[in-house]
């Protein structure tokens, strides 16, 4: 195994931890035990230790969850069926997950929204992108792009909430609730435009 397997190694087990518990719950010790790594070679890949560490996940583990969601949302061609098929896919890979895996930022975002300038300013920045990638969906159907990014912060907004009180209740259906406020939102403003 080389280095790069163990930075791998230690990153998805990061990206796991943070997931599920947070950053003040997720200690070093737990993600070099996880990656079944000597603790020293997390200081050798991230110098910064926990920070950098959980800066690395947000900006790498972010992105690709913002690829995957778009990649949902793109393999059903009617927008409203989409957002539907997409709520209740995280619907079921929550429920699969026993309700610990969600969103792989939403946690640690909650948590240092107040406490922690550099990771607030990568979850800020993530998301930023995702309503920007959200908003080029939307506006596949919907020309203002006022509105098109007024669905994606709809959308993020419903998803994360719903996440969380999926989670609280261990109960996948605020999510299936969520896609299709999502979807009937959507046909409310394609409606709307249209009487214009």
């Amino acid at each position: 195994m080389g280095q790069s397997d163990t930075r791998a190694r230690i990153q998805g087990a990061a990206t796991m931890l943070f997931r599920r518990h947070g950053y003040s719950a997720t200690g070093l010790k737990r993600v070099a035990t996880e990656a079944e790594a000597p603790f020293g070679s997390i200081y050798h890949f991230f110098p910064g230790g926990k920070q950098q560490l959980a800066e690395d996940m947000i900006r790498t583990s972010g992105p690709e969850y913002g690829r995957m969601v778009l990649a949902v949302l793109d393999s059903v061609p009617d927008p409203t069926e989409s957002l539907v098929h997409a709520f209740e896919a995280a619907a079921d890979d929550l429920a699969a997950a026993d309700y610990a895996d969600a969103c792989p930022i939403g946690t640690v975002a909650l948590e240092v929204a107040s406490s922690n300038e550099v990771l607030r300013a990568a979850t800020a920045e993530v998301f930023e992108e995702w309503v920007d990638n959200a908003a080029q969906w939307f506006g596949r159907w919907v020309v203002d792009p006022t509105a098109a990014r007024s669905l994606a912060y709809s959308m993020i907004m419903m998803l994360e909430g719903a996440f969380m009180l999926s989670r609280a209740a261990r109960d996948p259906e605020p999510l299936r609730v969520a896609g299709r406020s999502m979807a009937e939102l959507l046909r409310t403003t394609v409606a709307q435009a249209q009487q214009r």
